[in-house]
């Protein structure tokens, strides 16, 4: 067993390791929590470039001791002349592709949450400078990164689909195939833009020089994004949602973020009885399982484009909402599972600082390596996120111009009882991240594991995430066969995974007690750490 790392004037989770290397390293250096996270977030960009990128999106929860919690939604709308329209006159009327420059139709949207975070951070007593923040992820994008397993796998299974992608093989492969684990990959182009961020500001991604060269790359390939669409854009202070749970006060992000389903599952599952027994026994999975489901009903059917939402995110975590879809599962019974979920592709990371000041952070391309495309004058791998979009115009989260998409992405902060300090907690995995989210704060709060342990336990999936077709319940076959056997009796259809899978997230925690002591802990099936000092 693994044990949780221990700190006293800040502590990082990545889920790479020079991720968190980067965050301490800005917090001995002065910087805060804030100003840490961003460092954190540039590096993983270069050094995680299959989960992540400046061409993504990013939200953040933030909580600080004295002041009301905030968030950052930093995600993208769709193209304004991307229609439904616009798609059937390229043929498409059933989905929108998952790769290529159709594809990358929202705007980018992560470089503004990092400038806006940046000003917060001055706010708050930051005093480092953009270029400092980003000088490591400018390093390492200039002299190279060494491939990691999960890159090299990763990309080697999803060849064939991104190969021809504009820009992608002269970017990503080594010779026309996946590089090799361990190998040296370097980020040229990428490097430079990195740099012009560092010296101009995130602003000119969206403005100014910059924004031009990214605008006429994406025309020139076929993108629907306009120069008009990068000046519209802007990184938007949010309240984080709230859920009160016992004596604890639960955040996660507002709409178009999924963030109202994992308060959902945590708020179903505290309506439940008889599962509390065993941490990893079958009564707690099915009742999280059944509770998943209720929740995913009601994202299914009203999640989308906050300005778009027919009722408040917040109206769902109405107390009697939430009684009413816990008495909808039956204890001993499956309910039918028809979803077809969607698979992410995500890093998240978490920050606390000395003075208290905690950030839970979470920045994606959506699939591997998003659309696949990397724009040749700045070496920036653009997001799919927008083929999330539906093209039926009844549909919830139909595609209109200039509208936000539903997002997997979620980050989540619990500021525990009576003053007691912070959990701070997350994970990628497309809609596995709700789930992931219940059952490491249940196995903390419920179960009594330390952040580490409650990491290191095996893990379940229902549904799909990055690398995955199965819509299946997933279990990691660390669990017993009695667990296995009693869920597939109870009507759940079940499956094996490895011992410690992928498929099931590279999560992390962190927490701040009162007395100013922070632990963490790490996801083995990673390549992260927990840094502290």
């Amino acid at each position: 067993m693994l044990n949780s790392t221990l700190a006293t004037r800040g502590i990082a989770v990545a889920p790479h390791s020079l991720a968190a290397q980067s965050a301490v390293d800005v917090m001995r250096e002065g910087g805060n929590a804030l100003e840490a996270m961003i460092a954190a977030a540039a590096t993983i960009a270069v050094v995680y470039p299959h989960m992540n990128s400046i061409g993504g999106d990013g939200f953040w929860v933030i909580s600080r001791p004295g002041f009301a919690p905030g968030g950052i939604d930093a995600a993208g709308k769709s193209a304004m002349t991307a229609s439904i329209d616009w798609y059937a006159k390229h043929g498409l009327t059933d989905h929108i592709p998952f790769r290529g420059p159709m594809a990358a139709l929202t705007v980018a949207g992560t470089v503004s949450g990092w400038g806006k975070a940046h000003e917060l951070a001055k706010s708050a007593g930051g005093r480092l400078p953009m270029s400092r923040l980003l000088a490591d992820a400018i390093y390492y994008a200039q002299t190279g990164i060494a491939v990691t397993p999960s890159q090299s796998q990763l990309t080697s299974k999803k060849l064939a689909e991104l190969q021809d992608q504009p820009g992608f093989a002269q970017t990503f492969l080594a010779n026309g195939k996946a590089p090799q684990a361990y190998s040296h990959l370097k980020q040229a182009a990428l490097a430079q833009t990195l740099k012009a961020i560092a010296k101009d500001g995130t602003e000119s991604f969206y403005r100014g020089k910059l924004a031009r060269k990214i605008a006429n790359d994406l025309h020139t390939l076929g993108s629907p994004i306009t120069l008009a669409d990068l000046n519209a854009h802007h990184a938007k202070l949010v309240d984080p949602l709230k859920l009160k749970l016992g004596r604890n006060t639960l955040l996660n992000m507002q709409p178009p973020s999924q963030g109202l389903i994992s308060l959902m599952i945590l708020g179903i599952m505290s309506k439940l009885r008889g599962w509390d027994d065993d941490p990893e026994g079958p009564a707690f999975i099915h009742a999280q399982v059944e509770a998943t489901k209720q929740a995913f009903k009601i994202r299914d059917a009203h999640l989308t484009d906050p300005a778009w939402m027919k009722s408040p995110a917040h109206s769902f975590l109405d107390d009697t909402l939430l009684s009413e879809l816990a008495a909808n599962i039956d204890p001993h019974e499956a309910a039918p599972w028809g979803s077809r979920t969607d698979p992410g592709d995500t890093i998240w990371m978490g920050v606390i600082d000395g003075s208290g000041m905690s950030v839970s952070f979470i920045q994606s391309i959506y699939h591997e390596f998003g659309s696949g495309i990397v724009l040749p004058q700045t070496g920036i791998n653009w997001q799919n996120r927008g083929c999330a979009f539906s093209l039926n115009p009844t549909h919830i989260n139909h595609l209109a111009p200039g509208k936000k998409t539903f997002h997997t992405l979620n980050a989540a902060i619990a500021e525990l009882a009576n003053n007691q300090g912070t959990l701070v907690y997350g994970t990628m995995g497309g809609d596995g991240q709700p789930q992931t989210q219940a059952t490491l704060y249940q196995r903390v709060m419920q179960f009594g594991d330390h952040l580490q342990q409650a990491l290191s336990r095996p893990r379940w999936l229902l549904g799909r995430t990055w690398g995955q077709t199965s819509e299946s319940l997933k279990l990691e076959s660390r669990f017993s066969s009695t667990t296995f056997e009693t869920l597939k009796a109870m009507g759940h259809d079940v499956q094996w995974l490895d011992d410690w899978d992928e498929a099931v997230g590279h999560a992390g925690m962190l927490m701040r007690d009162a007395r100013g002591i922070m632990t963490g802990g790490f996801d083995p099936r990673s390549n992260g750490v927990v840094a502290g000092f």
